[in-house]
């Protein structure tokens, strides 16, 4: 009777080539994975690359998601370029990259209608398989682009996953109120929910801030600051969390009254370790200048500047631009705003200000237009105001009744006189074929921009 032959065991490809390496080698050169994810842990960005680097090369997915991630946190175009590049390697084998991909082209300024299906199609099949953290993505990418998802009922989907028990449904859910513009119709449901689930993601302290603010429930609402404060000390609670609660009480538009004091006495003792709570403070005297003089808001934006924000560089420009609190300065405040601009959009509307009034010596309407619609394409509805105003006037240019009709009419969730009136003053203007052209420019500025036309402005509109 002849005995059975055993096959060995066939090594996979990353396994085999770890093996080879092992024999060539020897083990202390190896990559280690634990070794990546500890670096990281630490800070040590360049250990943990070069580790999840090697592995990667060597097939392994979960390294290949590490690395992709690393690049990712770089931010800068090429980077990003290569995680994109770095996830595809490991779609097949792992939902998170499936998550981490349809993320970035979700969030992508410069997505294709494809790119932002095919966003969709990852971030659905990944949460089908267990990561969570789509959710919430999935759903910002239905609310921000309503035109590529006709069919899509948001709301009835967001439902269904509350009924299933998805944690990051209820959230949706108050994301969705919010921007409907129906969130104050629903204080009460998003009360409940994130008094279920401030263990789980610190966010409801924000949101529960917001409620109680609006309903000027001041007993709760200290509550909660003593609740959050005790988590910011024992380490469950982030600095920006607190930064976020501070500017909610200090915020007159709200609803309630305001507990400016309140606010910078948080954000005072999260700034040393937090800086952006210095801008937030400087913010806080811009709108309450009986916090402090000009003197100690410097202070504060120096701060800021010092840790290279450009929020405060922002503010800074806006002050010189103004004249408040500070000399009107508009060669300052341009050297300011440009330092800003690159990543606020609403440096570059006070900028295209500056050209178009000719507060430089002259007028200059290519630069004004320039950055008028950088910042109306990042949501700013003042610039879209201004842009329909400029193009109404001719400021530096030939008139163009078309375009003046295109930015008018995006200006009209502005809600203020000036934007009906110069909304209807255009189109009176307009001849059925320039009104045709028009529509359809409207059309495809809408489509570009995605459906941030559509939602709520309220702190543009404060803008002058």
């Amino acid at each position: 009777m002849r005995t059975q032959e055993t096959t060995p065991p066939r090594l996979t490809t990353p396994l085999l080539a770890l093996v080879l390496a092992m024999g060539l080698g020897g083990c202390g050169l190896l990559p280690d994975q634990r070794l990546a994810n500890e670096a990281l842990k630490n800070g040590d960005t360049a250990t943990a690359e070069r580790n999840f680097r090697q592995l990667a090369d060597l097939g392994y997915v979960d390294a290949q998601v590490g690395l992709a991630d690393l690049q990712l946190a770089s931010g800068t175009p090429e980077a990003l370029a290569e995680a994109e590049k770095t996830y595809r390697l490991a779609l097949d084998e792992s939902p998170r990259a499936k998550a981490r991909l349809g993320k970035l082209l979700a969030a992508k300024p410069t997505a294709t209608s494809a790119e932002r299906h095919e966003a969709e199609k990852l971030l659905d099949e990944s949460f089908a398989a267990g990561e969570e953290s789509s959710l919430m993505p999935l759903v910002m990418l239905y609310l921000q682009y309503p035109q590529e998802f006709p069919g899509m009922n948001v709301q009835e989907r967001i439902s269904t996953w509350r009924q299933q028990g998805h944690p990051q449904a209820e959230l949706a859910q108050i994301v969705f109120y919010r921007t409907q513009g129906i969130y104050e119709q629903h204080l009460g449901e998003v009360e409940r929910i994130c008094q279920n689930l401030i263990a789980q993601d610190s966010v409801c302290y924000v949101e529960l801030a917001t409620v109680y603010q609006v309903q000027e429930k001041t007993d709760a609402r200290d509550k909660l600051i003593e609740r959050m404060m005790a988590g910011y000390h024992g380490g469950s609670v982030s600095a920006q969390r607190v930064d976020a609660v501070a500017r909610v009480i200090a915020d007159a538009d709200l609803g309630g009254k305001p507990d400016e004091g309140k606010a910078q006495e948080l954000l005072e003792e999260i700034a040393p370790s937090y800086p952006a709570a210095w801008v937030s403070l400087a913010q806080l005297l811009y709108d309450y200048p009986g916090l402090g003089d000009s003197e100690k808001m410097m202070s504060y934006l120096d701060n800021g500047r010092a840790a290279a924000l450009p929020r405060a560089e922002l503010l800074l420009g806006r002050l010189y631009y103004e004249g408040k609190l500070v000399p009107q300065a508009p060669q300052k405040a341009e050297e300011h705003l440009r330092k800003a601009a690159p990543s606020e959009p609403t440096a570059n509307y006070f900028l295209g200000q500056i050209y178009m009034r000719g507060y430089l010596g002259d007028i200059y309407p290519q630069k004004a237009l320039d950055h008028l619609l950088s910042a109306a394409r990042a949501g700013n509805i003042n610039a879209d105001f201004a842009l329909g105003q400029m193009y109404s006037q001719g400021k530096g240019f030939q008139p163009d009744l078309v375009n003046a009709y295109v930015f008018s009419q995006l200006a009209l969730p502005k809600d203020t006189p000036q934007a009906h009136e110069l909304a209807t003053s255009v189109s009176s203007q307009l001849s059925p074929e320039q009104h045709a052209r028009g529509e359809q420019l409207l059309r495809e500025e809408r489509q570009l921009r995605g459906s941030a036309w559509q939602r709520d402005e309220q702190l543009n509109a404060q803008t002058p």
